[in-house]
């Protein structure tokens, strides 16, 4: 009895070190994947509504803004069988049709732009980017039509590996096509720090990590910046965001970035309390309520569209001609390339905060905004000759 309790014992023993061994060559293991993989880049990111999880160094999974979880493969590597081929997104995407300015804005802060983009919805005549007249200008991107309105042959035709859209409502049929597509939009305006870190979302489709890293840490020092100053600031301006239309009301909601931005910058946002989708609209009553006693107005509209003056935004909208910003105040209406900017949020948000407050940022010159006259220029000369006959 004793001589097999001792045999027991020593097999026992040796399964033992059996499985001490085992766990110690998959701590091994486990210790090299962590080498292997890229220590500056988080297993998982959350983006506002959007999210990054690295799965493995092959593999990535995406959630983009209509819910879905979109599955980046290295190319080469087999695809997974359980995931909709559409949903299956191999990387680095070499073509891209995008539908915003925002989306082209984030291809070329990331660095892809230009040898990425076959497919947009503005017209060649509508565009400020350089890279992008040319590129309609010799053929390689293409005019898909208007956004409510997608040419899907010619959409096709251009064979995009990926299209990057705020409709949700196409996807059914670039589905039947079988082209994958990411909603780069959600039902609620993004907060400033999805701004700033969207980027950091689209990188991986084209394994420009670094260069999204790159990005946000600019922004995060422009913001650094602006807190440091505006905080020496003697004024806190009241500001809206917004504008009245023949029939709706527009304004930025306090969640959307906008409205952080105005309070990081030491003022007060009239909207804040608002919460919702950018572009959220709101009564005529609210607006002229909030109008009332505001110090600075940034109106939707720009020269083109007829913002020229305070004048003539009392001429269009008479409902609004008794707004503070129209008479004590400061109106501000954003310059024709300042949609397609965003690659330069940097500036842009320097610009907005150098606005809130000219005492610590004296002689800003203005790249994205006009401040508007109280009247128009051409107006004004005519009224001078009347007065001098």
């Amino acid at each position: 009895m004793i001589a097999q309790l001792r045999v027991i014992i020593q097999r026992l023993g040796a399964l033992l070190v059996i499985l001490l061994v085992i766990a110690g060559c998959k701590g091994e293991t486990d210790k090299q994947a962590v080498v292997e993989k890229d220590p500056s880049q988080p297993a998982f990111l959350q983006i506002g509504s959007f999210s990054v999880q690295h799965v493995s160094p092959s593999r990535t999974h995406v959630r983009d803004g209509a819910g879905r979880t979109l599955v980046l493969i290295e190319r080469g590597t087999e695809p997974p069988k359980n995931v909709p081929a559409t949903q299956i997104i191999r990387v680095p995407v070499q073509s891209v049709a995008a539908y915003g300015y925002f989306e082209v804005c984030v291809l070329r802060a990331l660095g892809v732009l230009e040898n990425t983009l076959v497919g947009v919805t503005t017209p060649a005549n509508r565009w400020f980017i350089p890279e992008i007249k040319q590129g309609m200008k010799n053929g390689k991107i293409a005019f898909l039509g208007d956004s409510s309105k997608i040419d899907f042959e010619r959409l096709e035709h251009q064979h995009p590996e990926l299209v990057l859209t705020w409709d949700p409502a196409i996807i059914p049929m670039l589905d039947q096509l079988g082209i994958p597509c990411v909603v780069t939009t959600t039902p609620e305006a993004m907060c400033l720090n999805a701004r700033m870190r969207f980027v950091q979302f689209l990188a991986p489709f084209f394994h420009k990590e670094q260069e999204a890293d790159a990005f946000f840490a600019r922004i995060r020092s422009a913001l650094d910046d602006i807190r440091a100053r505006t905080v020496t600031s003697t004024s806190k301006p009241k500001v809206m965001w917004g504008d009245v239309y023949e029939k709706r009301v527009l304004v930025e909601p306090g969640n959307a970035w906008v409205g952080e931005l105005v309070g990081l910058a030491q003022s007060d946002y009239q909207f804040d309390d608002i919460f919702g989708t950018s572009c959220i609209e709101i009564t005529l009553e609210r607006f002229l309520y909030s109008g009332k006693d505001a110090d600075i107005l940034f109106t939707y509209r720009t020269i083109d569209s007829g913002a020229t003056s305070k004048e003539a935004l009392a001429r269009m909208n008479p409902l609004i001609k008794d707004i503070a910003p129209l008479h004590t105040g400061r109106v501000y209406s954003p310059k024709p390339h300042y949609v397609q900017s965003g690659d330069r949020l940097d500036e842009i948000l320097t610009e907005i905060a150098a606005i809130l407050h000219p005492d610590v940022y004296p002689d800003f010159p203005l790249q994205f905004f006009n401040e508007l006259p109280d009247t128009d220029p051409v107006l004004a000369q005519k009224e001078n000759k009347d007065d001098d006959k």
